[in-house]
C-alpha cells in the first residue's frame, strides 16, 4: 500500500460521538429506539453506507445512493440526529467508516440489522475488523422495555463491553439483567485478572442476577439458556482475536441461531487498526471513477425543498451569486432571469445577487437585463488594465472580481426551457456537502431534426472531443457525463486560487485544475433533467474542439514540463460552402489563460485581502 493511502485518525475537539453506519432497507425506528438508550450525551451520527459485491460496478449503485440519500433525510428528522451528506458507496466499507472515528471522536461504532435478513458477514468483518474504537453489532429488533437479558461474561475485554453496553440499556429500558459466567480454560491464565475484575463488578449490581456456567459443553448450554431471554449480549471473541475472525464460535451461533436478538460486542483494540483507505489501493483508476459517479452524482430533484437550502445557507452563514454570461441573447435573457428571480430570490432568499456579464452583445440583452433590475457589466470593461479578450471564459474569470457570494454559480442564458432547477440543482450539493467544491450541471440535450425534437442528440464536442481527450490523458475525470455543460458552480475559495482558459476550453481547463489541486472527491455533478437550447452549426462545434485541444495539450505541458503548445500551429482553416461551394476561411483560434483571480492586487484590494503569496 503507497503511503499517500494512509489514512492517519485525528484528535478531534468535537463532542463525544456514536456512529451509525445505515443500510438501504434497514429500518430506522428500532436503531434509534437502540441508541437513544446507550447515546448518554454523546451525538449520533448516521452515515448511510452502500456495500456492493463484485463484479457489479460500484457506478451502478449511484441511484441506490439517491434514494437511501432521500431515505435518510425522511426518517431521521430529529435534532439530536446528525446526519452525514455522504453516501459511502464501497466494495469494502470498513475502512472510510472508520476514517471517521478520529474525525468525529466517535466512541462507539453501532451496526444494526433487522432479524429475518441475510446478515452479509464479509460487511460485518469489514466494519468491525477496521474500527479503532468500541463496536457493537445489533441483530434482531430493538430491546423492548422490561424485556429479560442474558450476558455471557467470558475472560475477555469484549466480554466487559457487552455488559457495559448492557448495563446501559437495563438502565434505559429497566431490563432484567442475568450474568453467566464461563469459567477460564486452563491455557487462560492470563486473563484471571480480568475474571476476577468481573466478579468485583456483580458484587456491587444486586439488580443483575449472577449464574455461573457448570457445562461440560459451555457453548450448547448457553444456547440452550439463550432461548428464555428477549436480548443476548456477548463479547466478539474470547481470549483474544486471531488475525481475520470478529465472531468466534459461540458468537456466530448466537447469532446465526439464537431466538431474540444479539448483541455482539467488540472491545476498542489496545492498538488501533492501521486505517487504509482500500479504493486506492485497488489498482484500477476504473474503480476510483466508479466510486466516485455512485457517491457524487446527485439530481436535483433531491434540493426541491427550498425552504430547506434557504435554512442550511443560512446555518452556514453563506452568500451566493449568480453570474449570467451573455452575447447576444435577447430571446432567452429576460425569461431567464424572470423565473430565477422568482423562485430564488422574491419567494425564497437563495441566491444574494444576479449579475449579468455580457460580452459587448449588439442586440437588447443589457437593455433588458438592467430593466428586471439586474447589474450589468461588459466584461471587455472589467479590469481594462490587463486587456480585453473574446471569449466565454474572460466573462466568467471577471465574473470573480464583480460579484461577493462564497459560492458563485454560472448558467448560459440561451436556455429555452429554464427552469429554477438549473440553479437549485447546483446550490444543494454544495450546502449539503461541505468536501464538495466545484458542481457540474448535466442534462438530456434534444436537437431539432427538421420538425422533430431528437432526445439525446446534443453534445458532439462533449462526445467527440473532450471525454475522448479525459478519458485519454485524465482518466479520472472520465465519470463526467457532461464536461462541457454550461451551469456549474463552486466556492470563491477555490475557484479564486485557479486560471482561467479564456475561451471555449474554460469547463475543461477547471474540471482538471480542480481534479489537480483538490482531488476528485471535491467535484460532484447533478442531474438537470433536460436542456433545450439552441444548437451551434458544425463550423462553430470545430472551432470549440480546437480550442479544447489546446486547453489539454496546456495542462499536460504544465504537468509533464512539455512545451507542445509552443510549436503548434494556433490558426484552424474552417471549409466553408456558398452556393455549392466550397471555400477555406482562416480563424485564429488561439485559446489563452487567465492567471489565478487570488494573485491581481486588485482583487484582493477589493475583498480586503493581503497579497497573495
Amino acid at each position: 500500500m503507497a503511503e499517500s493511502a494512509r489514512v492517519v485518525p485525528r484528535r478531534s475537539r468535537q463532542p463525544r460521538a456514536i456512529l451509525l453506519p445505515f443500510l438501504p432497507g434497514m429500518p430506522a425506528e428500532p436503531l434509534l429506539a437502540f441508541c437513544r438508550a446507550l447515546k448518554g450525551s454523546r451525538r449520533v451520527l448516521v452515515q448511510g453506507v452502500i456495500p456492493v459485491e463484485a463484479p457489479r460496478s460500484l457506478s451502478q449503485a449511484a441511484g441506490d445512493a439517491r434514494a437511501l440519500r432521500a431515505h435518510l433525510q425522511q426518517e431521521f428528522t430529529a435534532a439530536e440526529v446528525r446526519v452525514r451528506a455522504k453516501i459511502l458507496v464501497s466494495y469494502s466499507p470498513g475502512p472510510e467508516i472508520a476514517a471517521q472515528i478520529g474525525d468525529q471522536n466517535v466512541e462507539l461504532l453501532l451496526q444494526h440489522w433487522p432479524r429475518g435478513e441475510t446478515l452479509p458477514r464479509e460487511y460485518l468483518q469489514s466494519i468491525l475488523s477496521h474500527a479503532s474504537c468500541d463496536a457493537a453489532a445489533l441483530i434482531g429488533p430493538s430491546p423492548s422495555t422490561g424485556g429479560r437479558a442474558l450476558v455471557v461474561l467470558r475472560d475477555d475485554q469484549d466480554s466487559e463491553l457487552a455488559l457495559r453496553l448492557a448495563l446501559s440499556l437495563a438502565s434505559s429500558l429497566k431490563l432484567q439483567i442475568t450474568a453467566m459466567r464461563v469459567p477460564a480454560g486452563p491455557s487462560a491464565a492470563k486473563s484471571v485478572g480480568l475474571q476476577l475484575a468481573l466478579e468485583q463488578v456483580l458484587e456491587y449490581l444486586p439488580e443483575v442476577g449472577d449464574s455461573p456456567l457448570h457445562s461440560d459443553d459451555p457453548t450448547q448450554a448457553i444456547l440452550e439458556a439463550a432461548r428464555g431471554y428477549d436480548l443476548v449480549a456477548v463479547g466478539a471473541s474470547s481470549g483474544g482475536r486471531p488475525e481475520g475472525v470478529i465472531a468466534d464460535e459461540l458468537a456466530t451461533r448466537l447469532m446465526d441461531s439464537a431466538p431474540g436478538s444479539v448483541l455482539l460486542a467488540r472491545a476498542r483494540p489496545l492498538v488501533p487498526p492501521e486505517v487504509v483507505d482500500e479504493s486506492a489501493g485497488t489498482g484500477t483508476i476504473s474503480i476510483l471513477v466508479d466510486k466516485w459517479f455512485a457517491e457524487n452524482t446527485f439530481h436535483a430533484d433531491e434540493f426541491a425543498d427550498l425552504e430547506r437550502l434557504a435554512a442550511r445557507k443560512q446555518e452556514q452563514g453563506l452568500t451566493i451569486s449568480l453570474a449570467l454570461p451573455a452575447l447576444n441573447e435577447e430571446q432567452t435573457v429576460g425569461k431567464v432571469i424572470r423565473s430565477i428571480q422568482r423562485a430564488l430570490q422574491q419567494k425564497v432568499p437563495l441566491l444574494d445577487e444576479i449579475v449579468l456579464m455580457d460580452s459587448n452583445s449588439s442586440d437588447r440583452t443589457r437593455e433588458i437585463a438592467e430593466d428586471l433590475g439586474v447589474p450589468v457589466y461588459i466584461h471587455q470593461q472589467v479590469l481594462p488594465q490587463y486587456g480585453s479578450r473574446a471569449g466565454k471564459g474572460e466573462a466568467l474569470w471577471k465574473s470573480l472580481y464583480v460579484t461577493r457570494g462564497d459560492l458563485i454559480f454560472w448558467i448560459d442564458t440561451d436556455i429555452v426551457n429554464i427552469h429554477p432547477r438549473f440553479v437549485y440543482g447546483l446550490l444543494g450539493p454544495l450546502l449539503s456537502r461541505r468536501d464538495l467544491m466545484f458542481v457540474k450541471g448535466y442534462y438530456l440535450r434534444p436537437v431539432r431534426v427538421g420538425r422533430r425534437m431528437q432526445a439525446g442528440g446534443g453534445g458532439r464536442v462533449t462526445e467527440l472531443t473532450a471525454r475522448p481527450l479525459l478519458n485519454l490523458f485524465f482518466p479520472a475525470l472520465s465519470g463526467l457525463i457532461q464536461p462541457l455543460s454550461g451551469e456549474y458552480g463552486g466556492r470563491r475559495q477555490a475557484l479564486e486560487q485557479l486560471p482561467f482558459s479564456s475561451g471555449y476550453g474554460v469547463e475543461t481547463g477547471l474540471l482538471i485544475d480542480f481534479l489537480e489541486q483538490f482531488g476528485l472527491g471535491a467535484i460532484g455533478q447533478v442531474d438537470l433533467v433536460e436542456r433545450i437550447h439552441h444548437n451551434q452549426p458544425l463550423a462553430a462545434l470545430s472551432m470549440m474542439s480546437f480550442a479544447i485541444i489546446q486547453t489539454v495539450t496546456r495542462k499536460l505541458d504544465r504537468r509533464y514540463g512539455l512545451e507542445l503548445l509552443k510549436d503548434v500551429n494556433r490558426s484552424m482553416k474552417i471549409i466553408r460552402q456558398r452556393e455549392h461551394r466550397f471555400f477555406l476561411e482562416v480563424e485564429r483560434i488561439a485559446e489563452r489563460e487567465r492567471p489565478a483571480m487570488r494573485s491581481l492586487p486588485e482583487y484582493n484590494e477589493r475583498f480586503g485581502r493581503g497579497e497573495a503569496t
